[in-house]
């Protein structure tokens, strides 16, 4: 069969819910084969888990007289109405390609783009990005945010908009969404938030560089990049394609976490993305009732490794029950000023900003010329 006949097989199944089929329904967004490959996209807007996996298994038969099922992508998206809309044209839409290796560019109006990273995973980076980012705001600088862990998104849980789709203006560029002041693109926006996202690496290029080079980003002092745990295939078609101004690695004190961090720092450097400095998250907690710190993972193991391995230190930060709360309840720690400007918390992210804030922008030589101690080395 050529691709039209196969395309039109599938547009013949029928919506287990209603019955009609997914032409009549127009379920179809995309359908693309590239020699021995082919990637489909359909709409499963109220079709429920159960009906799902039955309509998926019919594409699956029907695809696999023709391909190898290792070589046959069937990404399900939900093209649910927003409940905010802005005056846009459309629904943004994803391509599920491959992505494409070329020479490295830089975002138009974008001054500095920062990779956040991690060896592991759970250590808060998505937290401490989302704080960072209102942190830098909150110093007056334009902010935006690529939730680029593609596979455990909560970008849009922390900002609060998990029923909100991008939109794409009339020159097809994606319009990113927006709170608190931040600008942020995350893979969650466009998919069920209980759908696995199961695509072997290269296809998530495709995805990075629309975020990207196809995201109105307008003007932006800072676009901080929330990396997935590891040195995988997003890490490498970042660097590949995009030039990074700098990285921060994000660790607890504990000495797990350190092994995977020192490979973080080792990726970059291979990379020749230079590391800014790293931060020691969940440094301690502090009691609510007693007040007492404990040190639940042990104590100063990151700047102990930033000194072994000639690293900046950026700075500690506590665990509260604030911080928690801000992520899940979608208003983050920094956005709460009236309940804690002051705190050990606050204070240790405001530390943080200003030292990366001063990093990029030295007010005079003598200034500049600290930091370049403190980070280990000038930024050219």
């Amino acid at each position: 069969m050529n691709d039209s006949q196969i395309r039109e097989k599938i547009e013949h199944l029928s919506n287990p819910v209603t019955g009609d089929s997914l032409k009549d329904e127009n379920r179809i967004l995309s359908f693309d084969v590239e020699g021995e490959t082919i990637k489909l996209s359909y709409d499963r807007t109220d079709i429920p888990p159960a009906q799902k996996k039955e309509l998926e298994s019919q594409m699956l038969e029907l695809l696999a007289q023709e391909f190898s099922e290792d070589n046959i992508f069937i990404l399900p998206t939900s093209v649910k109405q927003p409940i905010e809309t802005a005056k846009q044209t459309e629904p943004a839409k994803l391509k599920v390609g491959h992505g494409t290796i070329g020479e490295k560019k830089s975002i138009p109006n974008v001054k500095h783009i920062i990779a956040i990273g991690s060896g592991k995973g759970g250590v808060g980076k998505s937290t401490f990005t989302s704080n960072l980012a209102i942190s830098l705001k909150n110093k007056g600088h334009k902010v935006g945010i690529i939730d680029g862990d593609i596979y455990g998104p909560s970008i849009p849980m922390i900002f609060k908009k998990r029923n909100l789709r991008p939109q794409s203006n009339e020159f097809q560029k994606i319009i990113p969404l927006e709170n608190y002041d931040v600008k942020f693109m995350s893979f969650g926006s466009f998919i069920h938030e209980d759908e696995p996202v199961v695509w072997r690496g290269p296809m998530l290029g495709g995805v990075l560089n629309q975020f990207f080079f196809d995201t109105e980003w307008g003007e932006l002092d800072y676009l901080l990049i929330d990396l997935p745990p590891g040195t995988g295939d997003v890490q490498l078609s970042m660097t590949q394609n995009l030039n990074v101004d700098g990285a921060i690695i994000i660790s607890t004190p504990q000495d797990m976490a350190l092994l995977d961090a020192r490979k973080a720092l080792h990726m970059f450097d291979k990379m020749d993305v230079h590391v800014i400095g790293m931060v020691e998250n969940m440094s301690s907690f502090i009691c609510g009732d007693c007040g007492k710190e404990h040190f639940i993972y042990g104590a100063g193991g990151v700047g102990a490794a930033c000194s072994e391995l000639g690293v900046g230190f950026l700075g500690k930060i506590p665990m509260e029950m604030g911080v928690r709360k801000g992520s899940d309840f979608g208003k983050p720690y920094m956005e709460n000023q009236e309940l804690f400007k002051g705190s050990s918390v606050w204070n240790a992210h405001e530390e943080i900003a200003a030292k990366v804030d001063s990093y990029f922008n030295p007010t005079d030589n003598k200034k500049k010329g600290i930091l370049s101690n403190l980070f280990g080395r000038d930024k050219h």
